[in-house]
C-alpha cells in the first residue's frame, strides 16, 4: 500500500475540527435560497447563513454519518456536525475521505442514535499529503461533475418535453390550433375519452424465482418523486411477493400514495409489485402523449382522490383509475406529438444506466484511492473544473 512517505496514522481531529450545528425552530425557516442543512439533507431554506461555504456537513442525530458538500453558504442544522477547520487538507478530498469511515457504526447515545464530536475526534485514521489530496480528490470528482451534469441534461430534457406538452395539450397551442373550430369545448377531431378506452393495465402477476434472472426488481421506493425514471433497483433475488412484470418502456404509475406523485418510464423489463400500475397504451404513437399526460398534477391527483385506506391509501384500477377522463387528441397530432416528445423521452431513459455506471465506478474506486491501493503518486492529473472554485486552503 502507498504509505510510506505519501500517508501516515494521525487521529480524525487532527485532520478536521467538527462543530455542532445551530438550532432553528420551523417557524423561523422563511423562504430564501440559503440551504438549511439537516443530518439527511438540505430539508429547507432560510434567508440568513451560518457558515461560509464551500463547507462540509455530516448528521449528527437521526441519520448518523451522512456526508454533504455545500458549495455555497449554508445553514448547518442542529442535527448536523459541520467542519468549522480543515486545517490545510483538500476540502473534497475530505468530503470523499469521510464517507469510507463509516460513522454511523461510532453512535455514543444511549436512547437516541448520536455523533459526539469529541468522540469521532479520537479516531485513528491513515491519512495521505496534501498532493495525495488533491489527486484523488480530482479523480472522484471528475466522476461526480459526469454524473451532475448528466443530471442536469435530464432535468433539462423533462422540462422541455413538459413544456411542449403544456404548450399543444393544455394551453391549446398546438399546431394548427388556429384554423381547428372547438364544438362543446373540444377541438373538432378530438373525443373525451375514459382512460381504459386507450389504454391498458398490462402488469401480469408472477412469483418470485430463477425464472425471473433476466429481469430487474424496482419497487416503488426506488422511483423518484416528480422524475421520469428510476433512481436504481435491485437484484430480481429480492422481489419476493405481490409481484407483477412489466416491459421497457412501459408506464410506472404508483398506486400506493399515490400523491407522491411517482410515475416513470421503465428503462428495463422488470418487476414490480402491485404498489405500481403498468400501464401501457392501445396504440403505439399515443405513447408519448399518454406518459406525460399521467405525468401531470391532475392524474395524480385523480389516482389520490379515489384512494382506498387511509394509512396506506391505494389507488384501484377496476372502476377507478381507468375510469379517469381524458381529453384524447386526434391520430395526426398525436403522431406529429410523439415525432417531437420520444426522442427527448428515449434520451432521458437512455441515460439511466449511464448514470448508474459512472456511481458504480466512483464507488468502486472511493474506498481503494482512499487507502492508497491505488497509487496515484505518479499520475499527472488535470484537475476538473469543479475543484476550481477553492483554493488548496480558504
Amino acid at each position: 500500500m502507498e504509505r510510506k512517505g505519501s500517508f501516515s496514522e494521525i487521529k480524525l481531529g487532527d485532520a478536521v475540527t467538527f462543530q455542532r450545528g445551530f438550532d432553528i425552530t420551523k417557524k423561523e425557516q422563511t423562504e430564501g435560497n440559503i440551504p438549511i442543512v439537516s443530518s439527511s439533507g438540505i430539508s429547507s431554506f432560510h434567508n440568513q447563513w451560518k457558515t461560509k461555504g464551500p463547507g462540509i456537513v455530516i448528521g449528527r442525530k437521526g441519520t448518523l454519518g451522512t456526508v454533504h458538500y455545500l458549495k455555497g453558504n449554508f445553514w448547518p442544522h442542529d442535527t448536523t456536525l459541520w467542519i468549522k477547520d480543515f486545517k490545510g487538507n483538500n476540502r473534497r478530498f475530505i468530503y470523499y475521505f469521510l464517507q469510507t469511515l463509516h460513522l454511523e457504526n461510532f453512535d455514543t447515545g444511549s436512547s437516541n442514535p448520536t455523533l459526539n464530536r469529541n468522540h469521532i475526534h479520537k479516531i485513528k485514521i491513515i491519512f495521505p499529503k496534501i498532493v495525495q489530496q488533491k489527486k484523488i480528490a480530482a479523480i472522484l470528482s471528475a466522476y461526480d461533475d459526469l454524473i451532475e451534469n448528466n443530471r442536469r441534461r435530464i432535468a433539462l430534457l423533462e422540462k422541455m418535453a413538459e413544456e411542449i406538452y403544456r404548450e399543444w395539450f393544455v394551453r391549446m397551442r398546438f399546431p394548427g390550433h388556429e384554423k381547428v373550430k372547438i364544438v362543446k369545448g373540444v377541438p373538432e377531431g378530438w373525443s373525451v375519452v375514459e382512460l381504459h378506452e386507450i389504454a391498458t393495465e398490462a402488469s401480469r402477476s408472477t412469483k418470485a424465482g430463477n425464472h425471473l434472472a433476466g429481469r430487474f426488481y424496482l419497487p416503488l421506493d426506488m422511483l423518484n418523486t416528480r422524475q421520469m425514471i428510476p433512481g436504481g433497483h435491485q437484484n430480481y433475488t429480492e422481489a419476493q411477493s405481490s409481484l407483477v412484470t412489466f416491459e421497457k418502456s412501459d408506464i410506472l404509475f404508483g398506486a400506493m400514495r399515490p400523491y407522491l406523485h411517482k410515475v416513470a418510464i421503465a428503462p428495463f423489463a422488470g418487476i414490480t409489485r402491485t404498489t405500481c400500475f403498468v400501464i401501457r397504451p392501445k396504440l403505439s404513437n399515443a405513447w408519448s402523449w399518454l406518459y406525460l399526460t399521467l405525468f401531470q398534477s391532475p392524474s395524480v391527483d385523480y389516482a389520490s382522490m379515489i384512494c382506498n385506506g387511509s394509512d396506506r391509501p391505494y389507488a384501484i384500477w377496476n372502476k377507478g383509475m381507468e375510469r379517469m377522463k381524458l381529453l384524447y387528441p386526434n391520430d395526426e397530432l398525436l403522431s406529429r406529438f410523439e415525432e417531437v416528445a420520444r426522442p427527448m423521452l428515449d434520451s432521458i431513459t437512455s441515460m439511466y444506466f449511464v448514470q448508474l455506471k459512472l456511481k458504480e465506478c466512483r464507488d468502486m474506486l472511493l474506498p481503494r484511492l482512499i487507502s492508497g491501493k491505488l497509487s496515484v503518486e505518479n499520475l499527472d492529473i488535470r484537475f476538473p473544473p469543479s475543484m476550481e472554485e477553492i483554493s488548496d486552503e480558504v
